[in-house]
């Protein structure tokens, strides 16, 4: 079972941040990525619209032999975890971006005052929130719904002066007005990361939450015992609706060319 590869699946590009933070970390898992382009994004998605996605790209994950699959969307982690959990059963461990993200605000924050961007169904969900209280480590949860970013993020909007005028506009709500530190509860928002610390000059800390899962996913897999020895195959890559400026995006980020396999979640 070592040998089997690791699913992630995510509305778009966003989960590629994720996919490639667990890359550089275990260089020796394979990776098998879905991405549900035909939907994005998931952050104005129903509940039940992201869980009968969620359950068909198991479907797919499993046929895969994946051994763990990880939700590596915030709104789909919010919507879907539990469903996916119980529907997935004994085939594959199920993994999702926001509980390594709480555990390591618990840590490292206690008792702090912590800002969190995210998309509406993520926010709206209040997951992070009852998460946090369950801590019992006096964190004080400030967050805003930013539904432009991922859109934008798509469209290929970053590092560029549309991008830039967005995310001023959203990092100047008041509800994040004191802020120590800062979640990209979206893992699209790596890719404007830079351009969000720049808002903030250097006096808030900005949680790169791809970093934080790769890392989570790293011990799991060792306390597991599930940790691959030696890559087994190459990394395959689906989405549901070809587009090429996925194939694109997917090619920066592993910097090689990227066979992608078009699979409608739907015939």
């Amino acid at each position: 079972m070592k040998e089997q590869p690791v699913g992630i699946f995510d509305s778009g590009i966003g989960g590629l941040t994720v996919a490639q933070a667990i890359t550089k970390v275990l260089p020796e898992e394979q990776i098998i990525y879905f991405g549900d382009t035909a939907h994005l994004p998931y952050g104005d998605k129903s509940t039940a619209a992201i869980q009968a996605y969620a359950v068909k790209i198991c479907d797919l994950l499993i046929r895969q032999r994946c051994k763990v699959i990880l939700i590596a969307c915030n709104s789909a982690s919010a919507a879907a975890y539990e469903l996916v959990k119980e529907y997935v059963g004994s085939k594959a461990k199920v993994l999702n971006v926001i509980d390594p993200t709480i555990a390591y605000i618990g840590q490292n924050y206690p008792g702090r005052t912590i800002g969190l961007i995210g998309t509406k169904q993520t926010v709206n969900s209040g997951v992070y929130e009852r998460k946090v209280e369950e801590l019992g480590s006096d964190i004080v949860l400030k967050s805003v719904a930013t539904p432009l970013l991922a859109a934008m993020i798509e469209e290929g909007f970053f590092n560029d002066s549309i991008s830039e005028s967005v995310i001023n506009a959203y990092l100047s709500d008041e509800g994040l007005h004191g802020v120590e530190a800062l979640i990209l509860a979206c893992t699209h928002y790596p890719l404007i990361k830079n351009q969000i610390a720049r808002y903030f000059e250097g006096k808030v800390d900005v949680l790169d939450a791809s970093q934080i899962v790769a890392e989570h996913v790293r011990s799991y897999l060792a306390q597991q015992g599930l940790a691959a020895e030696q890559l087994a195959g190459d990394h395959k890559f689906y989405v549901s609706d070809y587009t090429y400026s996925f194939e694109e995006s997917t090619r920066i980020f592993f910097k090689r060319q990227v066979h992608l396999e078009h699979f409608p979640l739907w015939e």
